[in-house]
């Protein structure tokens, strides 16, 4: 009983350690991506974060454009599925941040330069999530290399753009990561699920006598 209590202390006592580590970390790398200002950083990183919404809408719309001048089927679904799975990740992403209500980094630490008003909670990046989204939908609907690098550098470029800003901490950005690429692979698989159950059934070919 006495070797379970000392386990049980032990375990608490790494976890706890864990978290001041990892918490230490995710500031401190904050710190350094944020601290390192100058003009042109601010006028990218501040275009690149604005530019998010256009992005997100104008992937979907012009896929649906192309799709209704082509008559192409295909593309109008792909695009309906893109515009679904941005739906889903923007669901996910103001639920977590209503249920673990993380303070904003400048909030939280009052040497993290503050560059962008931010909205609600931290945790995850919405910016980020929402670019990400969009950036493995296409790779997943266009998997060609001219479209995956520049899609996930666009990607990547934002979730930096929102630490340099002050408003995200580098967890936050990992995490809406993760959510939009999730959202949008499970979008795709949805896709092809449907897809596949609504082909006809192919009756197979009698054998010849």
């Amino acid at each position: 009983m006495h070797l379970k209590k000392i386990g049980i202390v032990f375990f608490v006592s790494c976890c706890c350690s864990f978290h001041a580590l990892a918490q230490n970390a995710d500031i401190n790398i904050l710190k350094s991506i944020n601290q390192s200002e100058t003009s042109f950083k601010n006028n990218f990183f501040k275009g690149t974060a604005e530019s998010v919404t256009i992005f997100n809408i104008a992937a979907p719309v012009s896929l649906l454009t192309a799709g209704i001048i082509r008559h192409d089927k295909q593309l109008q679904k792909d695009a309906l599925y893109m515009a679904g799975g941005f739906v889903v990740s923007s669901i996910v992403t103001q639920s977590m941040k209503r249920i673990i209500q993380r303070d904003r980094p400048f909030v939280t630490y009052p040497f993290i330069v503050k560059r962008d008003v931010g909205g609600s909670y931290s945790f995850p990046s919405g910016h980020t999530s929402a670019a990400f989204c969009t950036a493995t939908s296409l790779s997943l609907l266009f998997p060609k290399w001219y479209v995956i690098v520049p899609s996930y550098l666009y990607a990547a470029t934002v979730g930096y753009a929102r630490m340099y800003q002050g408003v995200h901490y580098p967890s936050d950005v990992l995490a809406g990561a993760v959510v939009g690429a999730g959202s949008a692979w499970l979008s795709y698989k949805v896709e092809k699920w449907m897809d596949k159950k609504h082909q006809p059934n192919k009756k197979p070919t009698p054998a010849l006598l």
